[in-house]
């Protein structure tokens, strides 16, 4: 632990948010009391760190700090669920440790028991990346294509359902695994995704978080040997992250067809290679878009890239916007900007606000030479695109056009 306060919160942060709101939502049983404590504790250690000194048990500080904050907005709270709920919480000063050694790590041993099959798939999946993995509302509104206070409903909604059917917060038996799996993969998708691709800041990559995601994929593979999505999950991290050394340069997002394959790694695109082999269809979403990132690794040069195969595989998976847009792609590969600029087009209304989506249209209009269209689509991109690295590749492409 480094004991540079400002660093020390922000590492105590980044390892032990999801530890500390999982132990106080199993001492307290309110997901809301829960989480706002544990942001009133990292804020006091803003100001008492630097004061103090950083403590030899950060986590520890924090969780008394938080708890000590949950008995004073129970104490003052007048309702009789409040009183036992404090009685409740009283019982032990101690948080009561998730510990299961069916499932040997313990952060994914609370995204398992975060992600509960009584709540909707998209509302769990919602739920543990903000409660788990540290999201913003914000950050996870993006990953849903939806606005952010329609992801703070959500997630009062989610809330909400706990707290009235009185869903208890505990480690499913091995038996029930089966049917957490699902929500476990989404967020584990959804958090590589965050770590690969940012959905806000002056960074396109958070590498940690994306690191930790393939962590957490690979212990579940070794716990789930004989679950395929979840090694096709491992192979499709695996042969993305891959391209990561090449997809940033001098703060500048590179597109994958200008990107140095020589800086892609090649231990990770066999292990991932390696992971799909013998893996006969039907084949899930996952392995899906694992063979889409394998025709790209292993394609020598842009110029080799098998877009033919790429988009029937596209065909495959549940036809959802995004969906549609990446197709569109390959599309206008193999069958010309015309035919594929169709397809971009009829997805105008469910991808408006989608930066990604202004951004083909406008690369599909300048290859049909429609450059002041090709502009204004771009001028879109640039001011819906989340991060700083991928609006300066979007005004390069602008003044590429000619652009202001």
């Amino acid at each position: 632990m480094t004991s540079e306060p400002g660093a020390a919160v922000a590492l105590t942060f980044t390892e032990g948010w999801g530890r500390l709101v999982a132990g106080l939502i199993a001492w307290c049983g309110d997901w809301d009391l829960a989480e706002e404590c544990a942001q009133e504790a990292f804020a006091a250690a803003l100001v008492a760190w630097p004061r103090d000194g950083v403590p030899a048990a950060p986590l520890a500080w924090l969780t008394t700090v938080a708890r000590n904050r949950a008995r004073d907005r129970l104490r003052r709270r007048t309702t009789e669920g409040a009183k036992l709920a404090l009685v409740g919480a009283d019982q032990s000063d101690e948080v009561a440790p998730v510990a299961d050694e069916d499932i040997p790590d313990e952060r994914l041993r609370l995204i398992f028991t975060c992600c509960h099959p009584a709540l909707p798939l998209p509302a769990r999946t919602a739920l543990t990346l903000r409660t788990l993995c540290g999201l913003t509302s914000a950050e996870i509104a993006r990953a849903f294509l939806v606005t952010e206070s329609t992801m703070d409903k959500r997630l009062v909604r989610a809330r909400a359902k706990i707290k009235h059917a009185g869903i208890p917060y505990r480690v499913p038996p091995p038996e029930l695994w089966h049917e957490r799996v699902e929500g476990v993969l989404a967020v584990l998708y959804l958090m590589f995704n965050e770590g690969y691709a940012a959905s806000s800041g002056e960074s396109v990559l958070r590498v940690d978080v994306s690191a930790e995601a393939i962590r957490l994929t690979r212990s579940l593979s070794e716990l789930l040997p004989g679950e395929p999505e979840v090694t096709a999950l491992l192979a499709l991290m695996l042969l993305t992250d891959a391209r990561r050394p090449a997809r940033v340069r001098g703060g500048r997002v590179v597109p994958l067809g200008e990107q140095d394959r020589s800086l892609w790694s090649a231990d990770a695109i066999a292990e991932g290679a390696a992971l799909l082999e013998g893996r006969e269809p039907p084949w899930g979403p996952y392995a899906v878009q694992a063979r889409i990132a394998l025709c790209h690794d292993a394609a020598p040069t842009p110029a080799d890239t098998d877009w033919a195969t790429i988009g029937e595989l596209y065909t495959l998976l549940p036809a959802t916007p995004v969906t549609e847009l990446n197709r569109a792609v390959a599309v206008s590969m193999t069958h010309g900007p015309a035919a594929a600029l169709e397809l971009v087009d009829a997805l105008a209304d469910e991808l408006a606000g989608y930066y990604l989506h202004a951004a083909t249209r406008a690369d599909l209009q300048a290859r049909l030479g429609r450059l002041d269209e090709a502009a204004a689509s771009l001028a879109l991109a640039i001011e819906q695109a989340p991060t700083g690295a991928e609006r300066r590749l979007l005004r390069e492409r602008l003044e590429g056009l000619g652009g202001p």
